[in-house]
């Protein structure tokens, strides 16, 4: 009866302060755990409500809470939403004024904070320290605990000292929490806060509603943009690797008619602030970001993290997809995969030490075996937090959704385990690799491994074969990760039985991205220089542009020149905004000569059942836009042009190029004040008559003509461009 009357009390509680009527997962029994004093370790997911686990208790226990927190926009974030609820909690670190930190410390004393939030540094203060020691501690809670071991994705040294410092504070109890924890880091945690007798509360990390796909990163900003057209209003993140990546990505968006913003420590921390509050408002659909956006950022119907790059550990990608489908409902997890990240993360560790280098190595390791796998993508990562999905087909990957090859992989998986247990069990996969395959490096040698039954079995198959083997062997639990001595493979139970009986086993092949080239420098506004376009379209287009010229009596270049052709025959536009998005095009020559062109397209799409421009086209923000609009205000002022090229720096061939692409693009110049200055009129229309009577507007072929010998390469250029403003725009 005791016991009902509690749970019921501890639920009114949890109706008073949150608002919620029932608790979710193990939350009830953490909470129950930290009440009754003890040292607590919780290992749960984004989104399962870490933060209720100790926010809870705070407010039930007399008492100040500390709550350790490695982000300064985390703490800001959770401090905020506590107030909302009425409940008073604080933060302290370096964004704070003196005056604010003697306000806050005299709040705390007196007894009216109930939750105060320290980043490890300000802790590490032995000022701060001394006036925590005259405030009633309740209990500290140390928030991203995985933050604690090297091992981990996020280490920062300054965690490793947060036990000598709580001594400080007295005989208190602790409570650690963390997302994202493998079993070697779960250990580190423990011993580091020496608090290997704590409760553990392991939650599954199972995210059921998640669907994780990963994709190689050919033509990317084209997959992107499809990909955001099917998930049009709804909310987005999309994870870069650089700030120069975050600012191009969320620009190509906006110029794709999404609602995007960028977030990163180079921003100025208002526009950051204002961005990520835009986000959570809803007055942006999609953040685009490096990883320093998410950290507790608590909104439930984030629909889809993309990663554009590789994340630098699975540690990390798995917390950064779990910010997607917290309320439950649809989650997608996009990565784009491609071994150039890899090579470049590699070279971003070359500045740390040997040792940090290595465990940088080894995760990278994990996030390559985890892209490239054929296995459930659910199992790995539930398998690389140590724990066993057994579930055939989850449904919710790529993997399962759009299975490998498979083969029969009894033989190889036997190979494998007799090679650990042959080399004693001491090894990682690797050396185990070099083994099986008979090749004679210094380890081998060194260990007399030439001299094995096993030595040189599996020659005929390559590295990454025998990689993908033991991987697989590994997520079937044939073999297993030695916790204490880092990527060191042991047989396990289940192993062993198999050698001594084998049975049938069925393998996958791995994805093969090394034949996919990452394409990420190519402008997708450059028609290829290679026949990709639809010559049975290009042809029929030339033809109408024939009888088009025909028509209005002007040579056919003047219509659209074959380069502009030859892109409308690729990407199929089927609006006035998609035909004026093709190189040399613009809306000019949209509302001139456009409506006849987009007719035959629109027929001959509907004829042959063709993907439009609406799909594939991909908008870039012009780089120069800028300059293009200063010189088009200048010559509308008749400014001379040597003048307007000094005042940009440019030397007057390069504003000549410049108007020349202004005038390519549709867009009609009035240079008739400066070339009433260097060219009489008759001149003027020798040079007219010749471009309007010429099949091509080559500058080369006009320069050899016999009848322009009186010109220089300048005056012609001029002529050019007055000749297509007046006839082609």
């Amino acid at each position: 009866m005791i016991v009902a009357e509690e749970k019921d009390e501890l639920k009114v509680k949890l109706k008073e302060f949150f608002g919620y009527t029932s608790f979710r997962g193990n939350q009830e029994s953490v909470i129950r755990n930290i009440l009754s004093g003890k040292n607590t370790f919780v290992i749960m997911p984004t989104g399962a409500g870490k933060s209720l686990c100790y926010q809870l208790p705070a407010m039930i226990k007399e008492g100040l809470a500390i709550v350790i927190s490695p982000l300064i926009a985390l703490m800001k974030n959770q401090v905020d939403q506590l107030n909302a609820y009425g409940i008073h909690a604080r933060f302290l670190n370096s964004t704070l004024s003196k005056a604010e930190i003697t306000r806050l410390k005299k709040d705390a004393i007196n007894g009216t904070v109930k939750l105060l939030y320290v980043a490890p540094e300000s802790l590490n203060k032995e000022e701060n320290i001394a006036f925590l020691q005259k405030v009633k501690v309740s209990f500290v809670a140390i928030d991203e605990a995985h933050c604690i071991s090297e091992w981990g994705h996020d280490f920062r040294p300054e965690y490793r000292k947060i036990k000598t410092m709580i001594a400080q504070l007295g005989q208190l109890p602790v409570i650690a929490l963390t997302a994202t924890a493998t079993p070697k880091v779960q250990l580190d945690i423990q011993k580091n806060l020496q608090m290997e007798e704590a409760d553990v509360f392991l939650s599954s990390f199972n995210r059921k509603n998640l669907y994780y796909e990963v994709r190689p990163k050919k033509e990317t900003k084209k997959q992107l943009i499809r990909f955001l057209k099917d998930h049009k209003g709804k909310s987005g993140i999309i994870y870069c690797l650089s700030r120069k990546k975050v600012e191009e990505i969320a620009q190509l968006l906006n110029v794709n008619g999404f609602k995007a913003a960028p977030y990163h420590a180079g921003l100025d921390p208002d526009v950051r602030v204002k961005n990520q509050d835009d986000f959570l408002n809803e007055e942006v659909d999609v953040v685009v970001a490096t990883i320093a956006f998410g950290m507790g950022i608590d909104k439930p119907d984030v629909r889809f993290v993309v990663h554009y790059d590789v994340p630098k550990s699975l540690e990390g990608y798995y917390q950064e997809t779990g910010r997607a489908g917290r309320d439950g409902l649809e989650g997608i997890c996009l990565m784009f995969y491609s071994h150039n990240d890899l090579n470049k993360l590699e070279k971003f560790n070359k500045d740390k030490t040997v040792q940090e280098r290595e465990n940088a190595r080894v995760l990278l390791q994990e996030m390559e075996y985890y892209a490239e796998s054929p296995v459930c993508r659910r199992r790995q990562l539930l398998h690389y937090f140590g724990e066993e999905y057994t579930e055939q087909n989850c449904g919710a990957c790529d993997n399962c959704v759009n299975p490998r090859e498979r083969f029969d992989g009894t033989a190889a998986v036997q190979t494998a385990l007799l090679a650990a247990r042959q080399t004693g069990e001491r090894f990682g996969l690797n050396h185990l690799v070099n083994v099986i395959r008979g090749i004679e490096d210094e380890y081998v040698k060194s260990y007399g491994h030439f001299d094995l039954a096993i030595y040189g079995k599996g020659g005929d198959e390559d590295g990454d074969y025998w990689k993908s083997v033991i991987r697989q062997a590994l997520i079937y639990q044939y073999l297993e990760k030695d916790i204490e001595n880092i990527g060191v493979l042991k047989l396990t139970e289940k192993g062993r039985k198999f050698l001594n009986k084998p049975h049938p086993i069925e393998l996958a092949r791995d994805h093969d991205y090394t034949t996919d080239i990452e394409d990420e420098e190519v402008s997708t506004e450059k028609p290829s220089s290679s026949k990709s376009y639809d010559e049975k379209l290009f042809e029929m287009l030339k033809n109408l542009r024939k009888q088009v010229a025909r028509q209005k009596n002007l040579p056919p270049y003047v219509i659209f020149q074959d380069p502009s052709l030859e892109e409308m025959a690729t990407t199929y536009p089927t609006t006035r905004e998609d035909l004026a998005a093709i190189n040399g095009v613009g809306m000019g020559k949209v509302n001139k000569f456009g409506k006849e062109f987009l007719e035959v397209i629109q027929k001959y799409v509907d004829e042959n059942d063709i993907e439009t421009a609406s799909d594939v086209i991909v908008k870039s923000s012009v780089n120069k836009s800028k300059i293009k609009i200063f010189i088009i205000q200048q010559i509308d002022r008749k400014v001379d042009l040597e003048e307007i090229a000094e005042s940009k720096s440019l030397t007057f061939d390069e504003l000549l190029t410049e108007i020349e692409n202004i005038c390519y693009s549709g867009t009609k110049l009035n240079l008739d004040y400066y070339i009433d200055e260097v060219l009489d009129e008759h001149k003027q229309g020798q040079i007219f008559d010749y471009f309007l009577n010429s099949e091509t507007d080559s500058l080369e072929e006009a320069m050899n003509d016999e009848n322009n010998a009186e010109f220089n390469e300048e005056e012609i250029r001029l002529m050019r461009i007055k000749f297509l403003s007046e006839y082609a725009n």
